[in-house]
């Protein structure tokens, strides 16, 4: 099936009501046949439901959709994108280990591996940009992974993921990477060398803000076996879980299987049945929002490049945009539906447009039906220094923009206004 139709259909066989939309499953457990397929299932010998934090059939269509979308071996759903990405790492990582990082995050992203995991003994090996010669002389034998967004949010930029893939398997560590802004619909990273996908579900998938969601999908391509001194939680007997070895007992997709029987069962981001019911409900639209979202994105940066009263404008649309070439290569020429300018006038003039906007919304979201800005050196990457937000590709006027499905003109009509009162104040 082609993907517009995998995101209606994929994942689901009615059940014995013939219902047409997946149902919720409001339980916390499941009941079971008796002794013997209870110890199965804890066992992780044989596939069922027994306890809702681990996995729930509303969810489990959820996952299979997200899995056929992305091409992956199997995927698991949590409860937000930010648990998406925390049991992510925290499944290859232990105390000592390091990951090597693009600089170009999503600001709690850069805020957890910066200042959250070195509290547990791991280290962030944050790079001076997203090209792989930046990244190869801070791998390591301790190096667990490569982490990258497909497109860095705010700054837009486009990876070149199969150079990256090449150098994280040269080194023997695979290559984890968000796709929340691109979506499996104008990007699947596992076909350019990708192990790991996550996605922060809220955003395009949900496409409304209204749902909190997360997603983990294994490529299943991993040679975990082929590196076991470095991965010996994947290679060895886990004694905490009836001897299981990830890699030899489940080798179709032993890094989502771990992820749900280990950070998933023990602390427990669980995504709720009703949150993957309305993420379902989004997903079957996400190919027709994502034609507005891009076409009006390219109005909304065409009139902007054309006025003087900006000094800037980061659209990898553009061909003199540094990553245009690479967008052209891996997302077909499709464009995702942020972009960065800055107001003549610096600083102040950005904060002045920030507070101007009136029916653009200010908030720190993206990908919503909504537009909505966000001035990020004040708010989701504040934390930073300059020094930090330079090498995110953050300057301090920067504006994003995510856009949303209004018409064309009142969008800009919203803009124009609030770029003359930036103007002004600055």
């Amino acid at each position: 099936m082609h993907d517009e139709t995998i995101a209606i259909h994929g994942g689901y066989t009615a059940d014995s009501t013939r219902a047409v939309a997946v149902p919720i499953y409001q339980t916390v457990a499941h009941d079971f046949i008796d002794a013997e397929h209870a110890g199965d299932l804890f066992d992780i010998r044989v596939p069922g439901f027994h306890y809702n934090r681990i996995n729930n059939p509303t969810n489990d269509v959820l996952e299979k959709r997200i899995t056929a979308l992305e091409g992956g071996a199997a995927t698991l759903a949590v409860a937000s994108g930010m648990a998406a990405v925390s049991y992510a790492v925290l499944n290859v990582v232990a105390a000592g280990s390091n990951l090597v990082v693009a600089p170009q995050l999503y600001g709690a992203t850069y805020t957890y591996f910066a200042h959250v995991l070195p509290t547990f003994g791991v280290e962030a090996r944050i790079a001076s940009d997203d090209k792989p010669e930046s990244m190869a002389p801070l791998i390591d034998e301790r190096t667990a992974a490569i982490f990258c967004e497909t497109v860095g949010n705010p700054a837009g930029n486009v990876v070149d993921l199969e150079a990256v893939s090449s150098l994280a398997h040269e080194r023997g560590v695979p290559l984890i990477v968000d796709n929340t802004v691109a979506t499996p619909l104008m990007l699947k990273p596992i076909e350019h060398g990708a192990d790991v996908v996550v996605h922060s579900l809220t955003k395009y998938v949900g496409g409304h803000g209204t749902t909190l969601g997360g997603a983990i999908v294994d490529a299943g391509q991993f040679p975990w076996l082929e590196h076991a001194e470095r991965f010996p939680m994947m290679t060895t007997p886990q004694a905490a879980f009836h001897n299981v070895t990830f890699a030899s007992d489940f080798p179709v997709a032993p890094f989502a299987t771990r992820a749900r029987s280990v950070p998933l069962r023990n602390t427990g981001a669980t995504l709720s049945p009703f949150s993957a019911f309305m993420l379902l409900q989004g997903l079957e639209t996400l190919a027709v929002r994502l034609d507005r979202h891009e076409s009006n994105t390219r109005a909304v940066a065409e009139y902007l490049a054309a006025d003087p009263r900006v000094a800037w404008v980061g659209f990898a649309g553009f061909p003199e945009h540094p990553s245009y070439e690479l967008a052209q290569r891996y997302l077909k020429g499709r464009i995702p539906a942020i972009l960065t300018f800055g107001a003549a006038g610096g600083y102040d003039a950005g904060l002045a447009f920030f507070n101007s906007v009136e029916l653009i919304k200010r908030l720190v979201n993206l990908g919503d039906a909504k537009t909505l800005v966000s001035h990020p050196a004040s708010t989701t990457h504040r934390q930073l220094t300059p020094a930090e937000l330079a090498n995110a590709g953050i300057p301090p006027e920067a504006i994003r923009l995510s856009i949303g499905l209004e018409h064309i003109d009142d969008l800009i009509e919203d803009i124009d206004q609030a770029l003359d009162k930036a103007t002004t104040a600055a």
